[in-house]
């Protein structure tokens, strides 16, 4: 004979000749060889010595345990007493009922949206065999595509879903302002010089759907755009006339993209040439051409100096024919300049010179 003891957290199941007997509460009992007594704790998980459907058609059985059903695609999570204790993937569990209490959370795997009630920090350190997550920056905006299909625009944060067949796709972009640079595009004016040009367009994403998943390559798309709107601008003007209207072109281009941009969710805010770059041939063309045309500016300002010079000795002679005083005041200035320039003058002569020195500083009654 054999004897077993249950204690008052336990609970005892008796098999005879390999089919249920019993179960047994509290106490000590004895036993054949062809019995098997079999002792568990309550609360926990029940490993069935023998098929558990045969146990379970018992109600004594049935009423003892709680059975948990986990079907494909599915899992389930068990709390006890609201805290986490175990992920149970498909199969079929039992547990004895008694001390402690056990929550359960089922999770069907075949969506992608986590609807149930679990804690993100669950999520990411117990779960992230069956979850993605993506992050989206505050800054920015993402768009959701399920099975090639538009879902939903996604804000800034993290997001979390099941794990499955299904595919995801999250594109995202940058909503703060940005800044695209045209450079080195080469065109042909009008008159067919060769330039090279660099432009710049700042420009902000309005529409994400629009910008992510109507259009592909928004901004090599908004990039063309531009290209094609600097060629149509430069090649309808002359090289002199760009290089006077040069200032105008980012209006051109704002409103000669204004819609096709919008088709791409796009709004650019400016936009301008930053530097306009001649072949070397072609600049010393230009230096020459300016060159040519500072020396004639002079050479007008000069003659136009020489002309007014001329005119004011003219007046100032016609002047001094008329007054003799004026004339006599005219040579007293210039005297009295030749005498700053020198220290002394010495006379030498008959007093013919003192007289005409008389007559140049004495005026005659």
């Amino acid at each position: 004979m054999q004897k077993v003891r249950v204690n008052a957290n336990q609970i005892g199941l008796v098999l005879k000749n390999g089919a249920f007997k019993e179960i047994l509460n509290e106490g000590s009992y004895w036993f054949w060889g062809n019995e098997d007594a079999y002792v568990y704790d309550k609360g926990t998980q029940f490993i069935a010595p023998i098929e558990l459907n045969l146990l379970l058609q018992h109600s004594e059985i049935d009423e003892a345990l709680e059975v948990v059903e986990v079907q494909d695609n599915e899992i389930v999570i068990q709390y006890e007493d609201n805290r986490f204790r175990m992920i149970m993937p498909v199969g079929r569990y039992a547990f004895w009922k008694g001390v402690l209490n056990f929550t359960y959370t089922k999770v069907d795997l075949n969506k992608i949206d986590i609807t149930e009630d679990i804690n993100k920090q669950l999520l990411i350190s117990r779960l992230p065999m069956y979850t993605r997550s993506f992050v989206v920056e505050s800054y920015e905006k993402g768009v959701l595509i399920v099975d090639g299909k538009f879902a939903k625009v996604l804000d800034g944060g993290t997001y979390h879903w099941w794990k499955n067949a299904t595919t995801i796709h999250v594109a995202k972009a940058d909503m703060r302002q940005l800044q695209l640079e045209v450079s080195g595009q080469e065109i042909l004016t009008k008159d067919k010089a060769n330039l090279r040009l660099n432009f710049f367009v700042q420009y902000r994403i309005t529409d994400i759907v629009k910008a992510l998943y109507e259009n592909k390559d928004y901004e090599k798309q908004l990039y063309v755009l531009l290209q094609l709107a600097l060629r149509e601008y430069v090649g309808s003007f002359t090289l002199d006339e760009l290089l006077d209207k040069k200032d105008a072109i980012g209006e051109f281009i704002l409103k000669n993209t204004e819609t096709k941009v919008a088709n791409l969710g796009i709004e650019v805010k400016s936009c301008g040439v930053r530097d306009i770059i001649l072949p070397g041939e072609m600049k010393d063309i230009m230096n020459q051409v300016l060159m040519a045309e500072k020396k004639a500016q002079a050479n007008i300002i000069m003659r136009r100096e020489e002309t007014a010079s001329m005119r004011s000795l003219l007046n100032t002679a016609k002047l001094m024919e008329e007054n003799e005083t004026l004339w006599k005041l005219k040579e007293m200035e210039y005297v009295e300049k030749i005498a700053d320039k020198i220290g002394s003058i010495s006379v030498a002569g008959n007093g013919q010179i003192i007289d005409q020195l008389k007559q140049i500083f004495v005026k005659t009654a």
